[in-house]
């Protein structure tokens, strides 16, 4: 059963090869321009030679316009990720704070208790005392004396007497140093009151302060969003300006137009290509055991590779893919949100990691920062397929992706693509160290 589906997908690719090929083959040559006379050929070169330097120009420009769009979506990565910390922030602080008033009330209620004993023992001590005083030997127990028929009988009760005040104070002369004990508890107890305060200060600081960071976030990715559909109507209107440019020229049109044939044949045979790389990935995901343990190896290696690459034109989601496969995106109150990743169904960059490395029973954490953290560090320049290359900037990962070797890369990049294969960025931040899993 294996071979049969081996050997299909062998004449799959074949055919998709032979396909594109004969596609490239059929494109008609160009029809040769009219003659023209000396002084044609001396005004149009002019002209060429003007435009020429004109589009050189202009290329240059839109270079720029994408270097700019580059860098404005990683500041939006990064504005999303200070505003996931200064959350947990906030989460931490709350629960602490909670906590410390917790202790503080259970210890002033101890405290508390403990002074009521020793008050009650002290009023009933005096309370003893006085009808000694005032009534004679008939308050209480001492009545049984009342009747005292000589002088020994008479110190017999004031030796009874004396025995019970005693015995009182002793008690009392205990409660007292439980009090004394009490009163440093009561000290402990205003302290941890204290210590609980603080701590909720520090949290409702939190608060604000990650309510000013997401503010902040949404606001900075808002008018990210704004300039960057600014800078893509700045390219749509160079790029028009580019093609008036060429267009002037009949041979520069007919340069123009070969070109175009052969991008639009090289994205069809890239297309292709990375249909029936798919594909073939997808049927040698689908025929790896489910994994019953954590695998190693080369084998699971490829399998990583497999599942990642099997989802090959899945549509990027903010917040999106699981274990399982790709899930519906979450709001990010910015630009994720203006792209409606909320409603589509994906991975985002660490969704498609999460995902991939399931296939060899291993749970990678949610955040890109913890699955770069997951694996060993091991040095760019000794990279082999199956190892995580992240991207940071101010010691923060806003992106991470799979290496599949020949210095390529799977990746799902930013909001309005789709998982791709791209050659390795060196730029943007790219980290010094790979995290190696298997």
């Amino acid at each position: 059963m294996r071979f049969a589906r081996g050997l299909l997908l062998v004449l799959l690719v074949t055919l998709l090869a032979a396909t594109s090929v004969a596609t490239a083959g059929a494109a008609p040559d160009p029809t040769p321009p009219p003659n023209p006379s000396n002084e044609d050929l001396r005004r149009s070169r002019d002209a060429v030679d003007d435009r020429a330097a004109e589009v050189a120009r202009l290329t240059r420009r839109l270079g720029e316009l994408r270097a700019e769009a580059e860098e404005l979506q990683i500041q939006v990565a990064e504005q999303h990720e200070s505003a996931n910390q200064a959350l947990d922030v906030l989460t931490a602080a709350r629960t602490e704070a909670d906590a410390a008033a917790d202790r503080a009330r259970t210890a002033r209620a101890r405290t508390d208790a403990a002074g009521k004993a020793v008050d009650a023992a002290r009023t009933r001590l005096d309370d003893f005392v006085a009808g000694t005083y005032s009534q004679g030997l008939d308050l209480g127990p001492i009545g049984l004396l009342t009747t005292a028929t000589g002088p020994q009988d008479l110190v017999d009760r004031a030796q009874l007497t004396d025995a019970l005040a005693q015995q009182q104070a002793s008690a009392l002369d205990g409660l007292e140093r439980a009090r004394v004990q009490q009163a440093n508890a009561d000290s402990l107890a205003r302290k941890a009151q204290d210590e609980a305060e603080e701590r909720r200060r520090a949290a409702a600081d939190a608060k604000v302060a990650a309510d000013r960071a997401l503010a902040g976030a949404q606001q900075a990715a808002s008018e990210q969003a704004q300039r960057l559909q600014a800078v893509a109507a700045e390219q749509a209107d160079v790029q028009a300006r580019l093609d008036a440019a060429e267009n002037a020229d009949a041979g520069l049109r007919a340069q123009r137009q070969r070109f175009q044939d052969w991008q639009r044949a090289q994205a069809a045979a890239e297309a292709a290509r990375q249909r029936a790389a798919r594909e073939e990935a997808a049927a040698r995901a689908a025929a790896a055991a489910p994994p019953s343990a954590r695998r190693t190896g080369t084998a699971s290696a490829q399998t990583v590779i497999d599942r990642a690459m099997s989802q090959l034109g899945v549509t990027y989601a903010w917040g999106g893919g699981t274990a399982r496969g790709p899930s519906r995106g979450i709001r990010d109150g910015g630009v994720a949100d203006s792209y409606g990743d909320y409603r589509k169904v994906g991975f985002d960059c660490s969704g498609l990691m999460l995902y991939a490395f399931a296939g060899v029973g291993v749970n990678l954490p949610r955040y890109s920062g913890n699955q770069h953290a997951y694996g060993q560090q091991v040095p760019l320049a000794r990279m082999r397929p199956g190892d995580m290359l992240s991207w940071a900037r101010n010691g923060r990962v806003y992106h991470i992706a799979l290496y599949i070797g020949n210095g390529r890369m799977i990746e799902a990049p930013y909001s309005g693509a789709s998982v791709k294969i791209s050659p390795v960025r060196y730029s943007g931040g790219l980290l010094p160290t790979v995290s190696r899993v298997i």
